[in-house]
């Protein structure tokens, strides 16, 4: 089959079109983007600006992609935005580029936002993740694979969220959420590890209880942050889980979500 182009789309002679590309009614796909091959274009999407759509993905009606960063410091400057394979963009989502500090924004593959979600400049999304409907990030925010973001939830700038990691619906995440984690509330804590999600991505009984003992000493233990990390070094050593995160506890710049305590 070769592109599908509805009468009424607007689709600029310098975008380009890989085979296969569908684009509905009323469209519009400016100078600079890139439509890879089997690419999905709903009614009323607007991509613009230098945006690369890969293969396989989907873009529902009314979703707006690559338009400027909301960012005052903003000047105009030439910016990216890659979206990468096989991902799901519902219905009025909004993805911005990045911004001179970084230069892009990046989505991966495999992943799905829903309804209203918007992605602001800079940010960082992994692969099969799922951001729940009206989920926002702000700029810099950085998530990780296999992340599931509730509804309706708001994540503070530059905030980092780990892989295998789930968000409660209307959290506020003012403060970085580490791998395996189930976090939720506002601002949003840490409840337990993701139990759930990590058996379904096909994790032991053995690796989760570890992970479960990891949690139980670095955030429900009492110890403090400094004395917790100290004691899983020293009872895992060597263990890849324990050494994840340990590694994203310390490199956290805005600090991580504290253990809920009742």
């Amino acid at each position: 089959m070769g592109v599908r182009i509805h009468p009424t789309a607007v689709v600029s002679p310098r975008a380009k079109i890989g085979i296969d590309v569908s684009i509905g009614p009323y469209a519009v796909v400016e100078d600079g983007v890139t439509l890879g091959d089997r690419v999905e274009v709903g009614p009323h999407v607007h991509i613009c600006g230098n945006t690369v759509v890969e293969e396989g993905t989907r873009i529902f009606s009314h979703s707006v992609l690559g338009t400027p960063p909301q960012d005052l410091k903003y000047s105009g400057e030439e910016t990216y935005l890659y979206i990468g394979k096989n991902n799901v963009i519902r219905e009025f989502a909004m993805i911005n580029p990045g911004t001179s500090a970084t230069g892009k924004t990046v989505i991966g593959n495999n992943n799905l936002l829903m309804a209203y979600v918007h992605v602001a400049h800079d940010c960082r999304i992994g692969n099969n993740c799922i951001i729940a409907n009206v989920g926002t990030l702000a700029g810099h925010v950085e998530i990780g694979d296999r992340v599931v973001i509730g509804g309706l939830t708001a994540i503070h700038q530059f905030v980092k969220v780990g892989d295998y990691a789930i968000l409660g619906g209307c959290s506020k995440v003012v403060q970085d959420v580490p791998p395996y984690a189930m976090a939720d509330g506002h601002p949003a804590r840490i409840y337990s590890i993701n139990r759930v999600g990590l058996k379904r991505a096909g994790f032991s009984s053995q690796d989760i209880e570890v992970i479960r003992k990891i949690y139980s000493i670095l955030f429900f233990s009492g110890h403090s942050r400094s004395e917790g990390i100290e004691i899983v070094k020293k009872s895992f050593p060597g263990n890849p889980y324990a050494e994840k995160i340990v590694s994203f506890v310390l490199e956290s710049r805005r600090g991580v979500c504290r253990g809920r305590t009742a």
